[in-house]
């Protein structure tokens, strides 16, 4: 698990809390629970609203992936390419059917599974090509809604300031409640605003930074299953697909 999107939320929000204290706050102040319920809940039932029910309820695990997910380095998956490659061209493709059972990488056990079969290069092609950009529409969806969660919850929160201002209206003539109240109707607005850009709006650009190193690898073993069913020589699969690599991921190899 890449421990970016726990270790960058918590950093924000210590921050917050930390400058609070120094100067002077106290961080307790802005916890009040009617705020917190407005802003999570109302910004939830937004989403809800701008998007399909399976969406919302699929939530939790696009939460859960896209903050847990584990990244694996693509070097990993060209040596395991490179192997499978070197075997299929000795021993032939058939020879792979054991090995196959033990890929690790779903996307590609199922490429290499067709190859076995003897489906049609081009068809097997387009076959995992759909299966890419399937992914892709399906990771720009939960992208989209946290990215409108983003969106939404500065205004729920504006909503809730102004809720309480209508309250502090119904005080005024009681002026030793005014303060109080003024400060807790902008509770709203502030947590509105952030948990848009600590939560929301980063999980969104999560989202679509893992969406794109996910399906590169998946285009990465593409290119590797459509070369071992070609009897391509292991050296120039090596080199293809390292050439595909990013720079940093090809000088760690390297090195």
């Amino acid at each position: 698990m890449d421990p970016a999107g726990f270790a960058g939320i918590g950093l924000a929000f210590a921050a917050i809390f930390v400058s609070m204290l120094l100067e002077g706050g106290n961080p307790a102040s802005i916890i009040l629970i009617p705020p917190i319920v407005l802003v999570i809940f109302g910004t939830l039932g937004a989403a809800m609203a701008g998007g399909l029910l399976k969406d919302t309820i699929g939530l939790g695990k696009l939460l859960q992936r896209t903050l847990m997910t584990k990244v694996t380095p693509p070097d990993v998956l060209v040596d395991a390419v490179v192997k499978l490659a070197d075997r299929a061209r000795r021993e032939g493709l058939l020879a792979l059917e054991d090995a196959v059972r033990a890929v690790e990488d779903p996307f590609l056990r199922r490429g290499l599974e067709l190859a076995v079969d003897g489906t049609d290069p081009e068809e097997l092609r387009e076959i995992m090509e759909a299966q890419v950009e399937a992914k892709r529409k399906a990771d720009n969806v939960g992208a989209k809604i946290f990215a409108d969660m983003g969106g939404y919850a500065p205004t729920i929160g504006i909503i809730g300031t102004v809720l309480g201002l209508v309250h502090v209206l119904e005080n005024l003539s009681d002026p030793d409640k005014l303060g109080h109240l003024i400060a807790g109707a902008f509770v709203a607005t502030l947590w509105g605003v952030m948990t848009a850009n600590v939560v929301w709006l980063p999980l969104a650009a999560r989202a679509k930074r893992l969406s794109g190193l996910e399906t590169a690898q998946m285009e990465l073993a593409i290119e590797g299953v459509v070369a071992i069913q070609a009897g391509a020589n292991p050296r120039l699969v090596a080199q293809k697909l390292r050439s595909l690599l990013p720079p940093g991921s090809e000088a760690k190899k390297a090195a």
